[in-house]
């Protein structure tokens, strides 16, 4: 692949690894911050009003989807990932320099919740943001594997975070990092999201969206009103969404602590298993994503949905019962090769769903929405079954939501050979464009 193209794949994603850093270390990190905001005497007091905050995000992100979602539509790919980007810089600086509570009282609080905000508007906008970027911008027979690298960079994203919890954990005290190093993550994501505002500033418009004729003439263009002309495509976005963000979620950010709540596994153990899964699904993203680009989209979505329907419940039950690390490492990676299917060509899919002029509002809103629903929560349906005592319930509350999405991939119509500027306009068989 040319220079040029492995440059556009860079900039379109790496804003990913930026935001999930960030995501990340505020949840991480928080047990060593939460006592600076708020009055002392109550430890999980105080973690549970920072982790509220927390929360907020999740609310912002379709907020994120609607609002950039039409400036990407309106202004431009490069306009909303430059903005995102802006806000993401915002947020992470915010939280650094925010005053503890000795200082400013619940002062530091309101900084909190402000940047919280920020990051949820600014996630909510950079998934379709990059998503419609990184489809655009690539050639017809290259879009699921220039698409693919969303996932990487926001895998990327999670395991530089992990990996500096680590390194400090293993380097500062627990009293450095309660009072002044827990702020060293924060610095440096905003340092990131500085750089990625740098390379960001000199990109190209994709050519998709510059050669539109109605670029900037249609006033209804980016709104809802114009989404509501594309409600079937909307649906299918969040109805094949559902099913993948519940299993994505599930076998990343709460396997660890399933494995070490619900396997007996120590944490140490079970964070190392997380980290290498991550990895190796890391690097699986390019080969399923080049995959789909030769045999087409939905035969990975029905992997993918075939796989999570008949294998949750059996790899969730020996996981539970994983006598050591590679039993459960070998389990995860199943999983994880699994919901590969999805992850690596999702944002290639959604983006070819929807016209040049509502095509970034498209892939956010609805997405955002079902991420809200079904991935934002899927940690507390896991640990609401647990504590209910029918833990395996929760192993079919994925296996329903990947069955349905199951449905919607198998009616669905293959989009690979799609030609991007033409989708939505008139032809002879608009329902015939099929992968070969």
């Amino acid at each position: 692949m040319e220079r040029e193209q492995w440059k556009k794949i860079w900039v379109g994603s790496a804003g990913n690894m930026v935001e999930w850093f960030d995501w990340f270390v505020y949840a991480s990190f928080a047990v060593y911050f939460a006592d600076s905001f708020f009055p002392k005497g109550n430890d999980t007091a105080n973690l549970m009003n920072t982790m509220g905050i927390f929360a907020v995000g999740f609310f912002m992100r379709p907020v994120g989807g609607w609002l950039l979602g039409r400036v990407g539509d309106r202004r431009g790919r490069k306009a909303a990932l430059t903005l995102t980007v802006s806000l993401m810089s915002a947020s992470a600086i915010l939280i650094a320099v925010a005053p503890t509570y000795a200082v400013a009282g619940y002062g530091g609080v309101a900084v909190l919740l402000v940047a919280r905000m920020l990051q949820g508007l600014s996630v909510g906008g950079e998934y379709a943001a990059s998503a419609t970027y990184l489809t655009e911008a690539s050639a017809s027979g290259r879009r699921g594997f220039a698409s693919s690298f969303q996932y990487v960079s926001m895998t990327a994203g999670q395991l530089l975070g992990l990996g500096l919890l680590i390194a400090l954990q293993r380097t500062m005290s627990e009293a450095a990092l309660h009072s002044w190093a827990w702020r060293i993550p924060f610095v440096l994501g905003a340092l990131g999201a500085g750089i990625i505002f740098y390379l960001r500033r000199s990109m190209l418009e994709t050519s998709v969206y510059a050669e539109d004729e109605n670029a900037h003439a249609d006033p209804e263009r980016g709104t809802l009103k114009a989404l509501l002309a594309h409600k079937r495509e909307a649906f299918l976005v969040m109805a094949l969404t559902m099913g993948g963000t519940v299993a994505y979620y599930t076998y990343t950010t709460y396997l660890t602590k399933y494995l070490s709540g619900s396997a007996g596994m120590s944490k140490s153990t079970a964070s190392l298993v997380s980290f290498c899964a991550l990895f190796a699904f890391m690097c699986l993203q390019p080969l399923a994503g080049k995959l789909s680009d030769r045999i087409g989209r939905r035969p990975l979505l029905i992997t993918f949905a075939v796989g999570s329907t008949f294998l949750t419940v059996p790899i969730m039950l020996l996981l539970r019962h994983a006598s050591g690390f590679w039993s459960a490492l070998g389990l995860s990676l199943l999983a994880l090769v699994v919901v590969t299917g999805y992850t690596s060509i999702n944002a290639c899919v959604k983006a070819e769903l929807f016209p040049t002029g509502i095509r970034a509002l498209g892939v956010a809103l609805p997405y955002a929405i079902a991420n809200a629903l079904f991935g934002g929560t899927a940690e507390y349906v896991a640990l609401w079954f647990k504590n209910g005592g029918i833990e395996s319930g929760y192993y079919w509350y994925v296996t329903g939501c990947a069955a349905v999405s199951l449905i919607v991939y198998l009616t669905m119509r293959e989009t690979r050979t799609i030609d991007l500027g033409r989708v939505g306009r008139k032809s002879p068989d608009p329902d015939k464009v099929l992968a070969s």
